[in-house]
């Protein structure tokens, strides 16, 4: 009787076990429906809203060009609010950077391109009062 109950201890713990990784939090810097403000480094605050998560992570590798850039690109104005619509932990390594970076889905809720959907890198999101979510990349 005392091997069975123990027995059946060691399953229940082993599945929970099995299961904690699935149902953990997403390490990613934004979680869908966070509302997000758009502003890029200091030097130029703007924000490539790119169309695709792969046409970013090519970017970010150094693998574009300028027509690239220009047909599959909008450009956001600093402090364009958002909505998070997604997010890629970890998704792409810029070619000059040390880590790898959080690709964000983003719905533009303000601006010239108001509904339009898109990726953008997370370096790149703030909350809502500005401050970022993540320390700069080095």
């Amino acid at each position: 009787m005392f091997v069975r109950w123990l027995l059946a201890l060691a399953v229940i713990i082993l599945t929970l076990a099995a299961a904690a990784p699935a149902t953990r939090a997403s390490a990613c810097v934004v979680t869908q429906g966070d509302r997000i403000v758009l502003a890029g480094q200091s030097l130029d605050p703007d924000v490539f809203v790119w169309d695709s998560a792969q046409r970013l992570t090519s970017y970010l590798e150094g693998d574009y060009t300028t027509e690239v850039v220009l047909h599959h690109t909008m450009l956001a104005s600093p402090g364009t609010k958002a909505i998070a619509v997604g997010c890629k932990e970890a998704a792409a390594k810029p070619q000059y950077a040390k880590t790898n970076l959080d690709l964000v889905g983003v719905k533009l809720v303000e601006g010239p391109n108001r509904g339009r959907y898109g990726w953008v890198v997370a370096d790149d999101v703030r909350r809502p009062d500005g401050k970022p979510f993540t320390p700069p990349s080095p």
